[in-house]
């Protein structure tokens, strides 16, 4: 009997509510809640089916080699940096990013934003503790304040309410940039900003833009003017988040009017953590029911088994595009750990992606959580090599980043040292790479797709 039809007992929007749900909130009020999930229930989808159809067909590419997947954006959206400016740093990082993975690897980028739903995380203690007072883990803005105080860590069900219509409102700004001009290709050098601009990374990306500035300039001699010529105008930009929050996941699920199947509408995109994969677990439950492409976070201990098991439990028709297999298995473990996983899965149709980000995190001696620039480039590298040597296409990378000029992550070209981290230390959670590490890893990782 195939794993599929173990949990074949019929699936509905709230099925997960019969099984373990790891990394939930300890709601206090349950009318409250009730009341926050009715909300989110009667307002409108944040993305549609159809565009969620569309990102599966492009996933299948990366899938066959003839793509590339960036995943990238915040660690944790916050309520209290919400701006225009944000998003639209975030998203010229990603851009440049995009095409410098294009131009060098020589295969399309399939961009996704970690934006717009990422308002929640999972934590390793339900309770922190302080001078001797504990407290409510902060468990994101969608549930309760980073501020250490009882009332602020009190979990909240309207905030998942503030964050829906924070991510529609990034969402509106993100479509607009993303159609509307910014995005277009001819606008190559305008996306860089000021602060990485005289940097060793900002000039490596200057020379690149130049050469794309020459290119167009030939296309349009020859009579494809890049200003009206949509595919050099407008970029598909798609959104992805944690699907942690299962009942504000259940209350944007929405059963789609032309082929009848269930779409969880908060995202194009959702990923199950490596905390809350359990084959039998709620969230595995709440996943296997809705169309939309789904990733999956591979830690270490994961077990060929056990991947395979989720791969058969999430995709039983083997639909290509569906399943992303991001492996975060740490600089030292890599090597070893990913072989295993990538042979259990051949002939699965899947997409092996990169996050070198979650298995290199470690506590400095000032203090700071942190991450090494170089720990991360040692994952990814690992990462292109077990691939290569198992005739696995490297299909993606997911990377924390923001737009603004912090010092979360040690190294880079420009090095962030350990006395650096005080300047501007500004993440909520997880330390994220600047933009001029950014454009660092994804120059190095060109060169790795050149391979």
């Amino acid at each position: 009997m195939s794993t599929a039809a173990l949990f074949d007992d019929g699936w509905t929007p709230d099925s997960w509510k019969k099984r373990n749900a790891d990394q939930q909130p300890n709601w206090t009020n349950a009318d409250q809640l009730s009341d926050a999930l009715s909300e989110l229930s009667a307002l409108p989808p944040l993305v549609f089916a159809g565009e969620a159809r569309t990102l599966t067909e492009h996933l299948a590419l990366a899938q066959e080699g003839k793509a590339f997947v960036l995943v990238a954006g915040d660690c944790a959206e916050s309520f209290a940096a919400f701006s225009a400016d944000s998003i639209r740093d975030k998203l010229r990082v990603i851009l440049q990013m995009s095409v410098i993975l294009s131009y060098g690897g020589g295969v399309p980028t399939i961009k996704i934003a970690r934006m717009a739903g990422q308002f929640a995380k999972p934590r390793s203690s339900d309770t922190e503790e302080r001078a001797g007072v504990t407290l409510p883990s902060f468990r994101g803005d969608a549930v309760n304040d980073f501020a250490f105080d009882e009332a602020a860590r009190l979990p909240d069900p309207q905030r998942m309410v503030r964050a829906y219509h924070q991510s529609a409102a990034t969402l509106n700004l993100m479509r607009a940039l993303s159609k509307g001009g910014f995005a277009a290709l001819g606008r190559v050098h305008a996306w860089t900003q000021e602060s990485i601009a005289t940097s060793a990374e900002g000039r490596r990306y200057d020379e690149l833009a130049n050469e794309i500035e020459r290119a167009l300039r030939f296309m349009n001699a020859c009579g494809i003017d890049p200003e009206v010529e949509p595919t050099l105008r407008e970029v598909d930009v798609w959104t992805a988040h944690e699907a942690l929050l299962l009942g504000y996941e259940e209350a944007l699920t929405r059963q789609d009017s032309i082929t009848s199947d269930w779409y969880d509408c908060s995202a194009h995109l959702l990923w199950i953590g490596d905390r809350t994969r359990k084959l039998d677990g709620a969230h595995v439950e709440f996943l296997s029911g809705v169309e939309n492409p789904i990733g999956i976070k591979l830690g270490p201990r994961s077990s060929p088994e056990e991947v395979s098991a989720l791969c058969d439990r999430l995709n039983p028709t083997r639909r290509p595009g569906r399943i992303v297999l991001f492996s975060r298995m740490g600089a030292e473990a890599v090597a070893k750990s990913l072989p295993p996983l990538l042979r259990a899965t051949a002939g699965q149709p899947v997409i092996w992606a990169c996050d070198p980000m979650h298995a290199n995190t470690f506590q400095h001696e000032s203090g700071y959580k942190t991450r090494r620039f170089d720990d991360i480039m040692q994952e990814l590298h690992g990462f292109f090599d077990a691939c290569i040597a198992g005739d696995v296409w490297p299909g993606g990378v997911h990377i924390e980043l923001t737009g603004e000029n912090v010092t979360e992550c040690l190294g880079g070209t420009e090095a962030v040292r350990g006395t650096d981290l005080e300047q501007r230390y500004e993440t909520m959670c997880d330390p994220r790479l600047n933009a001029r590490q950014s454009l660092d890893l994804a120059f190095e990782t060109a060169e790795l797709l050149r391979r």
